[in-house]
C-alpha cells in the first residue's frame, strides 16, 4: 500500500510526496487507517518506526475535513508527551504534513515565558502538544479550553510513568469529554501501562511492533574494552577519525557532560552539553545548531535518549554505559532513523561491566565486540592532542573553582 491509496486530502499527499515518503512503515500501515476509522489505538512500537507520522497524517486529515462542520475556537487535538523536546519536535512534524492545510499545531512547554503562548491560544489552534505542568497551569489560568477534544494522543506513556506522570494523565482524563478518540503510544508494555492504557481506550485496536532484535536492524552495534580515564583519547581518536559526521555522545550524568566537552575543546573539537540543567532555550538552540550541522559533537545525558528525531545522526557512542539496559536501544535508536544506516560503539570499562551484563540480557544476545590491540590502544592514548595537559591538575582546579563558587 502506498500513502496515495489513503483517502486522505490532496494537501496531506502533497507535503508526504514533498516529504519523499511512497510506502507507510509497519506502524503507520496497522495504525493509520484504525485512526481514520475512529477507532481507539493502543501501539507498541520501538523508537524509529515511524510512529509519530502514524498519527499526526490521521489527525490532520480527520481536522481538515471538518473544518466546515464544526464552528468552535477550541482544542480538536491534544498530544500529550513527557518532555519539552518532544513537543517541539512533534509540533514541527505537524506543521510539515499539513503546511497546505489550514490547520493549525501549537506547542505549549515550560521552561520559557507564557506569554506568547497564551497570545497564540487567543487565535485559531486545532492542535496543541503539550507537556504536563505548562498545560495544567494554561487549563487553570483558563487560557486553554480542552472540553471539545475529539483526539487524545499519549506518546511515550512508558517515559511518562517514569517521569511520574501518572497523576497528571488522570487529572487531565476530568478536563476532556469522556467521548472522544484516544490514541495511546508506548515503546515498551508492563502491568502498569497495560492498566493505565485499558483505563483511557475503550475497546482499542492493538498494534504490537516488537521484533526479536530490539535494535533496529540498520544499526550496527559494538563494544571496546576501554578504561575510564581513557575514554576521552577513544572520543577523540573516533570523531577526528569521522570529521563532518555528526556524532552523538552519551554520557551518565550532568558534570560527566560538561567535563566531556571540555576535553574536546582542549583537543581542538568542537562539541556542546545538553543536560537538565541547561536552560530551555539553550537546549532548543543546541539541538538546532547539532541539527544544521554547524556542531559535529552533541555530548548529553539520557534527557535527548528518547523520541529526539535528528536527521544524519551517523553516530552514537555510549561513552558511558547506561545504568538502565533499556535507555541503551533508546540511545543507539537516535542513529539509523528510518531508512538511513548507523552505527553505534561502546566504551566499557571493569567498573561497567555488570551494565554490559545487563543490556545483554534486554537485547537478547551478546553485543559484538570491536577489538583493539595493546598496541592500537597506547597509540591511540600517545597520540591524543590532549598529552599535553596535565588532567589531573585541571579537574582539581575545575573543583576547586566549583566549590569557590558554590560557597559564595
Amino acid at each position: 500500500m502506498k500513502f496515495t491509496d489513503y483517502p486522505i486530502v490532496p494537501e496531506i499527499k502533497k507535503a508526504i510526496s514533498e516529504l519523499g515518503w511512497n510506502k507507510p512503515t509497519d506502524i503507520q500501515f496497522k495504525a493509520i487507517q484504525s485512526i481514520l476509522d475512529g477507532e481507539d489505538v493502543l501501539a507498541i512500537a520501538q523508537t524509529g518506526t515511524g510512529k509519530t507520522a502514524s498519527f499526526v497524517i490521521p489527525i490532520i486529515d480527520k481536522i481538515a475535513k471538518s473544518k466546515h462542520k464544526y464552528k468552535s475556537n477550541g482544542i480538536s487535538a491534544l498530544v500529550m508527551v513527557p518532555t519539552r523536546e518532544l513537543a517541539k519536535q512533534i509540533e514541527g512534524v505537524f506543521k510539515e504534513i499539513g503546511k497546505h492545510t489550514k490547520v493549525r499545531p501549537m506547542a505549549i512547554l515550560g521552561g520559557v515565558e507564557q506569554d506568547y503562548q497564551i497570545e497564540q491560544l487567543r487565535g485559531k489552534v486545532d492542535i496543541v502538544i503539550a507537556t504536563p505542568g505548562r498545560m495544567f497551569d494554561l487549563i487553570s489560568q483558563g487560557h486553554l479550553v480542552v472540553s471539545e477534544i475529539r483526539t487524545l494522543v499519549l506518546d511515550e506513556a512508558d517515559h511518562m510513568l517514569d517521569l511520574g506522570f501518572i497523576k497528571d494523565i488522570r487529572d487531565l482524563m476530568k478536563h476532556i469529554p469522556q467521548k472522544r478518540q484516544t490514541l495511546f503510544f508506548s515503546a515498551t508494555i508492563d502491568k502498569d501501562i497495560k492498566k493505565i492504557a485499558y483505563d483511557l481506550v475503550r475497546n482499542a485496536i492493538r498494534i504490537q511492533i516488537s521484533p526479536k532484535n530490539p535494535v533496529a536492524k540498520n544499526i550496527a552495534h559494538s563494544v571496546s574494552y576501554v578504561e575510564m580515564d581513557d575514554k576521552r583519547f577513544f572520543l577523540e581518536n573516533l570523531v577526528k577519525e569521522n570529521e563532518n559526521k555528526k556524532i552523538i555522545a552519551f554520557v551518565r550524568t550532568k558534570v560527566r557532560a560538561e567535563r566531556v566537552v571540555k576535553a574536546m575543546e582542549r583537543v581542538g573539537i568542537q562539541a556542546e552539553a545538553l543536560h537538565g540543567d541547561v536552560d530551555q532555550k539553550k537546549r532548543f538552540s543546541i539541538l538546532t545548531r547539532f541539527r544544521n550541522g554547524e556542531n559535529k559533537l552533541l555530548v548529553t545525558t539520557d534527557v535527548a535518549a528518547r523520541g529526539i528525531d535528528i536527521q544524519g545522526v551517523e553516530a552514537v557512542v555510549n561513552y558511558d554505559l547506561p545504568d538502565v539496559a533499556e535507555n541503551y536501544v533508546h540511545r543507539i535508536g537516535r542513529t539509523g532513523r528510518g531508512k538511513d544506516k548507523g552505527w553505534a560503539i561502546s566504551f566499557c570499562s571493569k567498573e561497567e561491566k555488570n551494565y554490559l551484563l545487563a543490556i545483554e540480557e534486554f537485547v537478547g544476545y551478546k553485543i559484538a565486540e570491536y577489538g583493539i590491540s595493546k598496541d592500537d590502544y597506547e597509540a591511540i592514548v600517545e597520540e591524543s592532542e590532549s598529552q599535553n595537559y596535565d588532567w589531573q591538575k585541571l579537574m582539581a582546579q575545575e573543583d576547586l573553582w566549583k566549590s569557590k563558587k558554590k560557597n559564595k
